[in-house]
């Protein structure tokens, strides 16, 4: 099979969908991969090491479209993206499509088999390839949390752990899976007070064990919701339910109870956010206020940490970019289910129950 890997154009994005080694291994069962230029470059990965590996590399993006039967990404094709695809493509990489209806209509139009990174679910229903990145938007929920309660940042002054004599943060975290429990760990190591709220009792005796009474667990009811963000200072959306749109669980009339210049960090904001107040932003413009409440919204939160996240999503990835090449999107999904759940839109029809009805 031919391999498209172009470069990712989303604002301050310098993650790549795969890496040399990824490479490699699809040379090596003769696949042939294509990778535009520079496409490494925001980790340290240059043109020679893709060749090394076996790589053709292209100076443009539309050279790779144009060779290749199957483009891997990293996130949502941009317009200009969308606009090269045909319907002989396979598109493989994140999209979120629930919370962005232009995006869907676009990729039916296309008539590309797009399969979302986001819906591919393993043999126990867990969500292997989204877990990578909910691990690295989980903690970096809490730091970037943490700095948007200091006062440069504009909020009240706070050290999220407190010292000697002065009550650390308090911290509630909205979702019980990868992303909250992530989040949770680091608040603990940060020494802040942390209520950490699921709709899965089962789920919540898991965490608590885990925690070891370090974190307070809670069922999640919207009365409970709204007395524990009253004292919050830091709330972390991390509700997700696959495929489809992020749950409202604060509205805005709550954000008059709330202290004011608390922070609001949505890791679900690719799904739509679990804040009525909530609208994607970027790297490069962070955060806005809304009635005296900082919302933290960025749409690629790991991409901050390209590093990190490009060989945790790559590792992840691997085995299904491989069975892809091997086998053709049927025999893939024939001979793997779960694989077959992140088919989201082929043939111009959307093919997941769950983006379909919040698309609809």
């Amino acid at each position: 099979m031919r391999i498209g890997v172009p470069k990712e154009i989303k604002v301050l994005e310098f993650r790549v969908a795969m890496t040399p080694s990824v490479v490699a291994q699809l040379t090596a069962r003769g696949h042939e991969v294509f990778v535009e230029t520079q496409a490494g470059a925001g980790i340290g990965l240059d043109d020679d090491a893709y060749r090394a590996a076996g790589a053709a590399v292209k100076a443009t993006a539309d050279e790779v479209f144009d060779a290749a039967e199957m483009i891997v990404k990293v996130k949502e094709p941009q317009p200009v993206e969308i606009a090269r695809l045909k319907p002989r493509h396979i598109l493989f990489t994140y999209l979120h499509l629930a919370a962005d209806k232009a995006l869907t209509k676009g990729l039916q139009d296309s008539g590309a088999n797009c399969i979302a990174y986001e819906t591919v679910t393993d043999k126990f229903g867990r969500l292997p390839l989204l877990a990578p990145m909910s691990q690295v938007a989980g903690r970096m929920a809490v730091d970037v949390g943490a700095v948007s309660m200091l006062k440069p940042a504009g909020g009240r002054g706070l050290l999220l752990g407190g010292v000697p004599g002065v009550p650390p943060a308090n911290v509630v975290i909205l979702g019980g899976g990868v992303a909250g429990k992530h989040a949770a760990q680091m608040a603990v190591g940060h020494r802040a007070n942390v209520t950490l709220f699921d709709i899965s009792t089962p789920r919540l005796e898991e965490l608590d064990d885990m925690f070891g009474g370090q974190v307070k667990t809670a069922f999640s009811t919207p009365d409970a919701i709204l007395a524990a963000v009253r004292e919050a200072d830091l709330v972390i959306g991390a509700v997700l339910v696959p495929g489809a749109a992020a749950p409202k669980l604060i509205m805005r009339e709550h954000l008059k109870l709330m202290k004011p210049r608390s922070v609001l960090v949505d890791v679900a904001i690719d799904q739509g956010g679990c804040f009525e107040t909530s609208r994607p932003t970027t790297h490069a413009d962070p955060t806005y206020v809304v009635d005296g409440i900082i919302h933290y919204c960025v749409a690629n939160m790991p991409g901050a940490a390209p590093y990190t996240s490009t060989f945790a999503l790559g590792a992840a990835t691997a085995p299904y970019m491989l069975a892809l090449a091997d086998m053709g999107v049927d025999k893939a999904f024939a001979a793997d289910p779960g694989f077959a759940k992140g088919s989201n839109v082929r043939g111009g029809k959307i093919t997941h129950a769950s983006v379909l009805a919040a698309v609809a």
